[in-house]
């Protein structure tokens, strides 16, 4: 079993009983961080309608604000896709929050194709993220949307 199939069987129980975005968030940045080798930076950053808000993390103080479309973030986001960067400093736009951040992975929250989020995780190895890991942490943050609700997420961070 691979590290993304153990992960699959915890977190359903870190989110059990609890549907709440900010607390589910908290929780999955924590595990993500501390469980997966090689990050400096996990966490969310949650669409208010207009731009990208920083929510739960683990790591450094980070970016508040990101504009659609603007830096891996908002480009994930803009396009409701998953983007790996092998190099932050060859992504045209890159948003530096850590002068360490050598690669980065994107994940957008979808829910019925409108976007609510984007969890984001960084990290101070180049090339760090293979197809391998996009296709865990997809099923990861699958398995953190089927049990977090979603909705009025936009009245949080205006």
């Amino acid at each position: 079993m691979n590290k993304y199939e153990q992960l699959g069987k915890i977190v359903p129980s870190i989110l059990e009983g609890e549907k709440n975005f900010i607390t589910n968030a908290a929780n999955f940045s924590a595990l993500i961080f501390n469980e997966i080798e090689q990050l400096n930076w996990a966490g969310f950053y949650i669409f208010n309608g207009k731009e990208l808000v920083l929510g739960p993390f683990q790591g450094k103080a980070a970016c508040v604000r990101i504009t659609m479309g603007k830096g891996v973030c908002g480009t994930s986001a803009a396009l409701k896709k998953t983007i790996v960067v092998e190099n932050v400093d060859e992504f045209p736009g890159h948003i530096a929050c850590d002068s360490a951040s050598k690669s980065e992975i994107v994940i957008p929250i979808l829910k019925d194709g409108e976007i609510y989020a984007v969890f984001d995780i960084d990290s101070p190895i180049e090339k760090r993220f293979s197809n391998e890991d996009k296709i865990g942490l997809e099923k990861l943050v699958d398995l953190f949307v089927k049990d977090t609700i979603l909705q009025d997420l936009k009245t949080y961070f205006e």
